[in-house]
């Protein structure tokens, strides 16, 4: 499974390039924040909505510590997309961008 790293994705977003990042904690985690930008559609719904997505589309999936996430790209890679994790999740993303 592909990774980057919560500093290297912070850089392509202020670098303005075209990221797709897509937030996979649940809906209370998500109201405490979330990577500006950032799709929020819970693990659990992924299955369900495929539809929503491109496969021609590189996506950057982000949880609370990368467990979750994780799983999400298993599921999204065995529908054809491109997925990166991110690691160490929003979790490591706090301690790399304060």
């Amino acid at each position: 499974m592909k990774e980057i790293q919560p500093k290297e994705l912070a850089k392509k977003l202020r670098s303005d390039e075209d990221v797709n990042v897509i937030d996979v904690r649940e809906d209370d985690e998500v109201a405490q924040g979330k990577i500006p930008g950032a799709k929020h559609i819970p693990l659990g719904q992924i299955p369900d909505r495929l539809n929503e997505l491109d496969k021609n589309e590189h996506y950057y999936m982000v949880c609370r510590s990368g467990g979750r996430s994780g799983r999400a790209c298993e599921i999204l890679k065995s529908e054809g997309f491109d997925v990166t994790n991110m690691s160490g999740g929003m979790l490591a993303w706090e301690d790399e961008t304060e």
